[in-house]
């Protein structure tokens, strides 16, 4: 079944759109997307964020924008730019403050979103992430249905329920018929700081063998590491650089691959 597309403003020119989901809350998918962002920034792509997580926003306070606000003409919504560049719309920048409750129903969130990418003034943008909330509900389902995705990344963590989890997240996407560029494993270990031995916190991790089963790629297991959550606290992500190097080379790798880029 075909689903008409939504069309962006005359302000806009998106060239790529890759949606982050996950199955389940907690295994930091929008720290997975933030670095995402700041990876294809540091390759020198123009990058948008948008974030679709409308009653869980993280993004803003991840990139320390958190404070500032977005504006509208009554035509076009106005991004808030990031210190590198990246262009970031949230309801949070739109909202007075950023802990008011957002007591929507679904259809009412679901529309939210699409106007935050119809009427977003985005400018010319190679690759606009979405955010998506966790789980297959109605945010999820919008986007797919009228949103032009070019590819979707599945953010999980090494715990039992993982193998449910991540298939429920494929299937919905084949079931839209939207290409998965891949999974990312966040909090896979934690190195240990003075023997470098790999620990597994939440238990032996399994994505490989998950991931070969659905015939998907692994993009990057992601370690803890507690210099990486205390500048996403900070709001100076971008200034992270210890493993950005190979996951943005990996990552790069397969968004050429599967989308071009």
């Amino acid at each position: 079944m075909e689903f008409q597309k939504e069309k962006t403003n005359d302000l806009t020119n998106i060239k790529k759109i890759i949606a982050v989901m996950s199955g389940k809350g907690g295994v930091g998918k929008s720290s997975v997307t933030s670095l995402m962002a700041v990876a294809l920034r540091n390759k020198g792509y123009n990058v948008g964020i948008l974030d679709a997580d409308i009653t869980g926003p993280s993004i803003p306070k991840v990139f320390g924008i958190n404070a500032k606000r977005a504006e509208s003409d009554g035509t076009h919504i106005y991004p808030v730019t990031t210190a590198t560049g990246i262009k970031v719309i949230s309801l949070n920048l739109l909202i007075e403050k950023e802990d008011s409750p957002v007591i929507w129903r679904g259809p009412i969130i679901a529309n939210s979103v699409k106007q935050f990418y119809t009427d977003t003034a985005w400018g010319d943008l190679d690759y606009l992430l979405i955010d998506l909330p966790p789980g297959t509900g109605d945010v999820p389902l919008t986007i797919m249905q009228s949103l032009p995705v070019d590819g979707i990344v599945v953010v999980t963590s090494p715990q039992d329920l993982v193998s449910l989890i991540v298939t429920k997240s494929i299937n919905m996407a084949k079931m839209m018929n939207t290409p998965i560029l891949g999974i990312v494993e966040n909090m896979s270990y934690f190195e240990c700081p003075d023997c470098n031995k790999k620990i597994n916190i939440f238990g032996k991790s399994n994505i490989e063998e998950i991931a070969k089963d659905m015939d998907i790629d692994v993009i990057a297991k992601l370690p803890i590491d507690p210099q990486f959550v205390e500048l996403c606290d900070e709001g100076r992500v971008e200034l992270y650089e210890k493993i950005n190097l190979d996951f943005e080379e990996s990552f790069s790798k397969k968004i050429s691959e599967k989308i071009g880029g």
